[in-house]
């Protein structure tokens, strides 16, 4: 499982289907995972339980669900369902989200993300390993009056994190199994990100965590005009403090310069330099940017640096 891809079928007819269609062409061309956002839209673990029963062998994972607005005995609820589906091979991404997001979509006020990262965490540890908890803290209450157990799900769900500032980089390293960083390029990786998780994770006392690179990338010989478009669909994250550091970490100035766009030898090159810079999982999102000829082509590159 260490190379996979964002699926992203919001634009099809049916996204179930599309989305189904898409897994097994990924498997076919040798991926390992696929990954599925979580929005406003379609619901990310429902998504991945399904996939992941039509397509056997094939890890599913969300990236990412955030903590505000959610509550650990429902995302738990998700969580076990989707690994009992699909026989342990669920991976579940939570997020903090972004204030734009958070108090105009839900109407709750962002306050305290950290500390209710932590809570989070915490409280669904003890939900998806045991199905109860008995966890009163400031922000959060999760107690199973009745059990919260999914059968099937016994092994537990791989909890990571879409983490990348120091405060979250941390609580991370010591609650979570791994982290999913997204625009943060190999140097921002090796010098600042990688080092602060597994040092919170090795004070903890927990096992070295996954690093899961979320790489926006697609292998085309159209490179100056798809980095223009990857220019104005990744934009958007420019504005958030978290991704705009990461973007200058990476010594980049806009997001799309993180970005991988290039022919087979160049995404390949850089594919290695993710994973010398501590990377131990790759998943490329943003495939589908240059149309379908180049997404298979990408796909078939990505399938064989996994293999």
């Amino acid at each position: 499982m260490t190379v996979g891809v964002a699926l992203n079928a919001t634009d099809a007819g049916n996204q179930i289907d599309a989305t189904v269609r898409l897994a097994r062409e990924a498997v076919d061309a040798g991926l390992r995972s696929a990954w599925f956002g979580q929005t406003f839209g379609a619901d990310s673990p429902q998504l991945a339980a399904i996939v992941g029963r039509e397509v056997p062998g094939l890890h599913v994972g969300t990236s990412a669900i955030p903590v505000f607005g959610r509550h650990p005995l429902l995302v738990s609820s998700q969580a076990q369902t989707a690994q009992a589906a699909t026989h342990g091979r669920y991976h579940l991404g939570l997020a903090l989200g972004t204030k734009l997001l958070t108090e105009t979509g839900f109407g709750i006020p962002y306050e305290r993300p950290i500390a209710r990262l932590r809570e989070f965490l915490v409280a669904l540890r003890q939900l998806t390993d045991t199905g109860t908890a008995d966890f009163h803290g400031e922000l959060l209450t999760a107690t199973t009056p009745v059990p919260a157990r999914v059968p099937g799900a016994e092994g537990g769900v791989p909890l990571l994190v879409a983490a990348m500032g120091p405060q979250a980089l941390r609580v991370s390293g010591e609650l979570a199994d791994g982290i999913l960083p997204y625009l943060a390029g190999p140097r921002a990786l090796a010098e600042h990100i990688v080092p602060t998780v597994t040092a919170a994770a090795r004070r903890a006392g927990r096992p070295a965590p996954r690093i899961v690179a979320i790489v926006h990338g697609v292998v085309t010989d159209d490179v100056d005009a798809v980095r223009a478009r990857a220019a104005e669909q990744l934009a958007f994250y420019e504005q958030f403090p978290s991704y705009a550091r990461a973007i200058e970490l990476s010594g980049a100035r806009r997001a799309a310069d993180v970005a991988v766009i290039g022919d087979e030898r160049t995404v390949a090159a850089e594919v290695r330099r993710y994973r010398d810079a501590g990377a131990t999982e790759v998943v490329f999102a943003g495939t589908e940017i240059a149309g379908d000829a180049d997404r298979r082509r990408t796909w078939n590159l990505l399938g064989e640096l996994a293999g």
